[in-house]
């Protein structure tokens, strides 16, 4: 079953998807050295830039997969696995498809990619940026080397449907590739229990990137398209169907990251 959903940054109040900090004059490669009466701020740091990691169990780029279509859902810039019993759902942002989500019982991974530089990756700044974001939020993070990585758990406060404080937790993972990024975000029980997110992290693993040859400016995203055979229904229509019992209920996770209703994942605060 594949749906549309909104668009929304993953941690609420993000202005846009990394919360990017402004472009730096010197080069990528250059790392520049306070003098004993200069204290550099954050924006003044350089650090060097280390090129992408090797990936030997995947994410992959098309040029390594000789059928890329084989078991997977073809969306353009990404070809998603498919699994039984998942449901997939694309996000939108104005008229552009941005971000796939798969949906699995009681969790969800949302698989975004964005073009990068040639010759360096950008994970490691990335996880610098939404950790800033979520802690300037009041949240919780913590960077640890998991199954696929370095990645942040986060718990990131929300509004419950009741009113209350609550809080979500959820789970960052990124890779490197050759001239692009993928982000996925796990939230539902495969964030709250960990261990239970093996067949979501596979599926993260197994996705194949097509950057394309065009050019893009570094973290620009990768727009996704509709599988040819495939028919965008809205997610309010989806609500009013099953208000009105034409099909089963709605998943929570109908509305992105930031319109969860509460569920295991979201515990609310005393």
């Amino acid at each position: 079953m594949l749906r549309s959903v909104p668009a929304g940054p993953p941690t609420g109040k993000d202005s846009d998807v990394f919360g990017r900090r402004r472009k730096r004059d010197a080069k990528p490669e250059e790392a520049v050295e306070a003098t004993a009466d200069e204290t550099p701020d954050e924006e003044e740091v350089r650090r060097v830039r280390l090129e992408p990691a090797p990936r030997p169990d995947g994410p992959w780029d098309l040029s390594e997969v000789s059928k890329p279509a084989e078991g997977r859902v073809d969306l353009g810039g990404l070809f998603v696995p498919g699994v039984q019993g998942m449901e997939l759902r694309v996000e939108v942002a104005g008229d552009a498809i941005v971000a796939a989500t798969v949906v699995l019982k009681d969790s969800a991974v949302q698989l975004q990619a964005f073009a990068a530089p040639r010759r360096e990756g950008i994970w490691a700044e990335v996880r610098e940026e939404i950790g800033a974001g979520i802690t300037g939020q009041g949240g919780v993070i913590e960077e640890i080397e998991g199954p696929l990585g370095w990645e942040l758990r986060a718990r990131v406060p929300v509004k419950l449907p009741d009113g209350k404080q609550g809080t979500q937790v959820v789970r960052f993972v990124g890779v490197d590739g050759p001239r692009w990024f993928l982000r996925g975000v796990i939230s539902g029980q495969g964030a709250v229990q960990p261990k239970t997110a093996g067949l979501l992290e596979q599926i993260f693993q197994d996705t194949v990137v097509v950057r394309g040859e065009g050019p893009m400016a570094p973290r620009d995203p990768i727009v996704l398209k509709l599988p040819d055979d495939a028919q965008m229904v809205p997610d309010g229509v989806k609500k009013e169907q099953a208000a009105a019992g034409d099909e089963a209920p709605v998943s929570r996770f109908a509305g992105g990251l930031d319109k969860l209703r509460r569920g295991p994942e979201i515990s609310e605060v005393r």
